[in-house]
This record gives structure tokens, sequence and C-alpha cells, in this order.
């Protein structure tokens, strides 16, 4: 059975609809990463399964238990992290995993915290002296002192700089080895891509896809995209682009100046027919590169929108 199941959740706000119709499972120990643009409705999505709003319509289940009837027993048995955490400046950090441990009728020790977030040598610091990624790392710890089964995660890694990331994505990792199921809301699609074990999209409150990265990616193109930078300038690439166009292997190409891009299915083949061609002429090539699709052209394919933070 699912850890997780949500049923036709829907929700609005007046005249807004915030979530249209969101059904999906989240199995025992996965990384289950939701991904959309702003206002597709993740958060108020991860509001009504956390119980912190009330769905219009719609069944969420945690195997079994629903907030109407096993409230008390939810919330013992999952942990949150908002995207705005309720930290307080004049508290030590230990102090703060102390007062939430308070909250709960079970517990993991205070140390077994500090040390899966990486702040046993802070224990002892006020969190306004804390940096961003330190104040993170202990909303993360909060969200998991009731040693909960199930943890929301809602853009952890937002504003942080890359080694912060990194720092949550150790964390995200460790949890996954421990046996904890996540649900993580990411701005950032290398993040979703390498941590998740499925990627759910959601567009205009509703859900748009959801498979395995690896799945996504395939299902949409098997296309590659290869990038040429001609040493000898717009000339060489406006016949590269000529003789291209008639190996027919090419799905599309854009030129720019002595740039050249080229989607195939067969990028050897094209290689092939290039390196010839630019032997033959004795041009130069300046840059070369193989970009494999990624979960971002899947964003975009499906919501048909850049992202943006």
């Amino acid at each position: 059975m699912p850890v997780l199941e949500v049923r036709r959740l829907r929700k609005t706000f007046g005249a807004v609809t915030a979530v249209a119709d969101i059904s999906f499972a989240v199995e025992h120990g996965e990384v289950f990463t939701i991904i959309g643009p702003n206002g597709a409705g993740k958060t108020t999505t991860l509001e009504m399964i956390e119980g912190l709003l009330v769905p219009d319509a719609g069944e969420i289940s945690f195997g079994g238990l629903t907030w109407e009837q096993d409230a008390r027993a939810i919330r013992e048995m999952i942990g949150v992290q908002p995207q705005s955490g309720a930290l307080f400046d004049l508290l030590t950090v230990e102090e703060h995993l102390r007062l939430f441990a308070s909250f709960y009728r079970k517990s993991r020790p205070v140390g077994e915290i500090l040390e899966m977030i990486n702040l046993q040598d802070h224990r002892n610091k006020r969190v306004k002296v804390l940096s961003g990624g330190q104040r993170q790392r202990l909303a993360i710890g909060l969200a998991m002192i009731n040693d909960p089964d199930l943890i929301f995660l809602d853009e952890p890694t937002t504003g942080l700089d890359p080694q912060a990331r990194l720092n949550i994505w150790d964390i995200i990792l460790r949890l996954k080895e421990m046996g904890k199921t996540t649900i993580l809301t990411t701005h950032y699609m290398e993040e979703a891509e390498k941590l998740s074990d499925r990627v759910c999209i959601v567009d205009q409150g509703a859900v748009v896809a959801l498979d395995t990265p690896a799945a996504l990616i395939g299902r949409l193109t098997k296309e590659r995209e290869i990038r040429l930078g001609f040493e000898d300038g717009e000339a060489a690439a406006r016949e590269a682009e000529e003789l291209l166009q008639r190996l027919g292997n090419v799905t599309r190409m854009e030129r720019e100046a002595g740039q050249l891009r080229i989607w195939t299915e067969r990028p050897e083949a094209a290689l092939h027919g290039l390196f010839g061609f630019t032997r033959e002429r004795g041009y130069r090539v300046e840059r070369l590169s193989i970009r494999e699709m990624s979960l971002e052209d899947v964003f975009i394919a499906f919501t048909g929108k850049e992202w943006r933070d």
C-alpha cells in the first residue's frame, strides 16, 4: 500500500482555482518531487496534504489514515519543512531542537539530528548568527526531530549558494538511506533529476506528467543537441548548415554567426559528415559539445514555459 494517496484534490480561493484536479500516490522510501511553474498549485497541494488547508474536494490517505479521523496519528508520522520556517532568532540550534522535540510523544535524540544536519559545532549558536544554509539545515532538522516516516521539504534549497545546496542534497540522500519517504518541491531541474525516484509535473492545478526522470526524458525525445563553433566564422557555419540539410539526418538547426546548433537522433552520423566536410574545406572547429536532453527540456515541453524563480 502506498504511504500517501491523493485523489482528485481541488482548492479554490474565491474566483481563483489554485488546485483543479491532482491525484498521485507515493511509495515507501522514495524521493517524490513535485515541480511546476509559479502559481501551478505546488505549495497549495502540499499544504492540503500536510493538514494546513482543507480541500474543497478530494481525498488524502496516509496508508489508510485520514485527517478527518486520524489527525493526531498523522501529525506524529510526518515532518514538515515549510518555505518560510518559524525560527526564533534568540534561541540556539540545540534549544530549537529540544523545544520541537517536546511537542511529540517520541523523538530522535538531539545529538543524532545535529550530526545528520552537520550542525554539531553550531549547537550553542543563536539562530540570528547562522548562515542561510545553516538555517535551512536546522529547519530540516526540526522536520526530522519526531523521527517521521514521511517528510515534506518545500523548496529547501531556494536562494542558497551551490555548496549549501549540495549540503541539503546530502541530507536528502541520507534520509533515503534511512528508508524515509521524502516529498520535495524545487525550482531546480538538476536537483529534481539527481535526487528523485519519480517526478510529478504540475501546471495550472493539475498533473501533466508523472514518471521517473529517465522515463520522462526518454518519452520526450531521442534527440541529442550538438553545438559547434567555427574559428573561420559565419561562412564556415553557413556551409556546414547547407551540408547537413543535404545529409537529411538532422531534425532542426539554428545558426548564429560562427555558431551552429544541431538536433539529431543520430549524432554520430551528423558528426561523421561534418568532420569530413571540415577536413575537405580546411575549416577549424573551435568548440564542440553534445548535450543530452534534460528534465528542464521535459518541463518546457509539458508546460510551455521556461523555468523562472
